[in-house]
Order: structure tokens, then C-alpha cells, then sequence
């Protein structure tokens, strides 16, 4: 296929190739220029086939760069899109017809000045792109009060507005990263209600979702799509307020500076599981709610001399040993468990051991 489509870039470019040496095989000064008569046969043919050879040499540069810049373009668009409202799409586009009309009246009288026609067109450009800047301007500024008056009830409709945000303030927003997105615990934990909203979801985190879901690394493209999926079930799903942000911040590069200063920004809370975030958002003040540390906050706790039923799942790293795990994914170490492989036994704990990649209980049987 990538054979097929170079040979199509090169005829392409030959083509237009083609057309520029037969348009140029007329002129005089080319014919000056090398002294040679490009009307006669033979050097005609010489020309094609050189202009020919440029033009599709350039094309199969030149073609996959606007390709991909056309896709990306695409897929911007369609992102976008899809993250506005139908209201907002409604109200933009009758905005910009409006401002067209309008446009058009006041630039009637300027063509009755004698003026160059170069001026007149110059002025005229001018005054539609400054009546379409100010409809896109007061749509995306004035919504919610060009909505209220075209439904009626203008001065309930913006107290009510200001009654609602006023409760929105008073609850802190929950910011999240791409890691806590891909990880996909936090829809559990939303649906508990243990966390409410409003949840924040920045521009920049889906734009490097999208990144990760177009990697040509299998792994990084399945996290990637498994987080996007995780986002449509939430707002599909839970009766929680998500809030996607356009803010972003040109001059700080890195992801993780993003979040930490829009929460700053915010007076909110940043969402993680991600050990080096955790860390930069609290030594620059702002709060975190790490998953990690509410998963172990939330595992079972068991004492030494309790007893427990486990199921022995495979043979452990030491001689005789069985490792099991609890419902929250805590390993357990059974010792001479190897003989109760794919077995229920009734165990005795005898040592809880907290490590840095999580908690291990040992056991033995009863």
C-alpha cells in the first residue's frame, strides 16, 4: 500500500510537472536562457520528462506532510466539536450569519467613495472580520444571558444562574490527570459519591489521551482508548457534573505544571495516582487526592492469630510456599502452602509486613 501510494505522489507531482513545462515551453526567455528551441520535438519531450521528474520527487516529500497536517486538522475539528455544546453550535452560527448581514450593510457606503479599488476591498475585509470577531466574542462571553432572554424570564433565569454557581463555588473542584483517567478506579469511586463534583477535565489531558491512543505502541494506544472509554462512562453513566476546560497555559510545557497551576488557579484539588505529581502538587500548596493511598487506606486489616480462608493460587518464591490474595488484592504468603494449590484452606495469620509496593500478609494453615 505504501508503495501504491508513493507511486500516486509521484504521478501526481509529474503531472503538474507536465503542465508547467508545457506552459513553459512557449516562453522566450527560457528559450534564451539555455539557447535551446523547446518547440521542436525532442527538446520538448527532454523538458517534461525533466520538469516531470522535479515535480514528483517534490510531491512524494511535500504530499504525506499536508496529509498529516490535514488529519491532524481533522481530528482537532472533530475533537472540538464534540467537546461543545449543540446550544453553543446553535447560537454560533446564527451569530455569524447576523454579523454577515451587518457586515455587508456597513460596507455598502464605502463603495461610494471614490477610492482605489484595492482600498475599498482592504476595508471592506476589515469590517467583516471585525463584525465576526465581535458575534464570537459576545456568544462565548453572553450565552447564558442571550439564552435566558430568547426562553423568557431573563431576571429568574440569571439569579437562578447565580444561585447555582454560588453553590458550585462553595464546593472545591476535583481536577483530573491522565493517569488517574487510564488507571479507571476513579469511576468506582465516583459512583460511590465518596468524591463530588464538580469534576474538571483540562483540554490539555484529552489532547494527551489522544496522543497515547494514536501511539503505535499497542500497550500505550490500549491505555489510551481504555481511558477515553472511562471518561464516555462517566458522563454518560453517573449523575456527577464534568466540566471540561479550555484553559490552558502556552508558556509551561509539561502536563503536571499545567494541572498544578490550574488548580492553583482554582482553589481546587488535583486527582492522581501519579508519585512525582503528588509530590510537586504539594510543594506548591495545592491538595491531592491520591487513589493509591485511598486503596491501601481502604484494604482489609488482619492481626496476628486471626483466621482467614484463603485460596492458594500459585507456588510461591520459597520452597513450600503458596501465595493466595484477598478480595482488595493483597498478597498473601502461605507457608508450606505448595501442596494446597487451587485449594480453600483455613489459615492462621502470622505476620502482617507493610512494604513500599504494598501490604503482605503471611499465613500458615490451621
Amino acid at each position: 500500500m505504501k508503495g501504491i501510494l508513493r507511486a500516486i505522489y509521484f504521478l501526481i507531482g509529474a503531472s503538474l510537472g507536465a503542465l508547467a513545462a508545457d506552459a513553459l515551453s512557449g516562453a522566450e526567455f527560457l528559450s534564451r536562457i539555455v539557447n535551446v528551441d523547446f518547440t521542436q520535438t525532442l527538446p520538448y519531450i527532454s523538458l517534461l520528462v525533466v520538469f516531470g521528474v522535479i515535480f514528483g520527487i517534490i510531491s512524494l516529500i511535500i504530499i504525506p506532510y499536508i496529509i498529516s497536517g490535514i488529519s491532524a486538522l481533522y481530528k482537532f475539528t472533530v475533537a472540538k466539536i464534540k467537546g461543545t455544546s449543540l446550544m453553543r453550535i446553535v447560537y454560533s452560527v446564527v451569530s455569524l450569519v447576523v454579523a454577515l448581514i451587518i457586515a455587508a450593510l456597513a460596507s455598502i457606503p464605502i463603495y461610494q467613495f471614490k477610492l482605489p479599488n484595492i482600498v475599498i476591498n482592504i476595508l471592506v475585509v476589515l469590517i467583516y472580520v471585525v463584525f465576526v470577531c465581535l458575534a464570537l466574542i459576545i456568544v462565548s462571553s453572553k450565552m447564558q444571558e442571550i439564552d435566558a432572554v430568547l426562553r423568557g424570564g431573563e431576571g429568574r433565569k440569571l439569579k437562578e444562574d447565580k444561585n447555582r454557581t454560588s453553590k458550585k463555588n462553595s464546593v472545591v473542584p476535583k481536577i483530573l490527570d491522565t493517569s488517574v483517567i487510564i488507571d479507571g478506579r476513579i469511576f468506582d469511586i465516583l459512583k460511590t459519591g465518596f468524591v463530588d463534583g464538580p469534576i474538571i477535565i483540562p483540554e490539555f489531558v484529552l489532547d494527551e489521551l489522544r496522543y497515547i491512543a494514536d501511539s503505535e505502541d499497542d500497550i500505550k494506544r490500549g491505555r489510551g482508548r481504555r481511558g477515553i472509554d472511562i471518561l464516555n462512562k462517566i458522563q454518560k453513566e453517573l449523575p456527577i457534573e464534568i466540566i471540561i476546560t479550555n484553559k490552558d497555559y502556552p508558556n509551561v510545557h509539561e502536563v503536571d505544571n499545567k494541572l498544578v497551576t490550574l488548580a492553583q488557579e482554582m482553589k481546587g484539588k488535583v486527582v492522581t495516582n501519579d508519585y512525582n505529581l503528588n509530590k510537586i502538587a504539594e510543594f506548591r500548596g495545592v491538595d491531592v487526592l491520591n487513589t493509591n493511598e485511598l486503596s491501601n487506606a481502604v484494604k482489609v486489616i488482619v492481626l496476628p492469630g486471626e483466621e482467614m480462608t484463603v485460596h492458594v493460587l500459585k507456588e510461591g518464591k520459597e520452597q513450600n510456599q503458596g501465595i493466595a490474595y484477598t478480595q482488595d488484592g493483597t498478597m498473601i504468603v502461605v507457608e508450606n502452602g505448595k501442596n494446597y494449590i487451587n485449594r480453600d484452606i483455613h489459615a492462621v495469620v502470622t505476620s502482617v509486613l507493610q512494604t513500599s509496593a504494598g501490604r503482605l500478609i503471611f499465613v500458615k494453615p490451621r
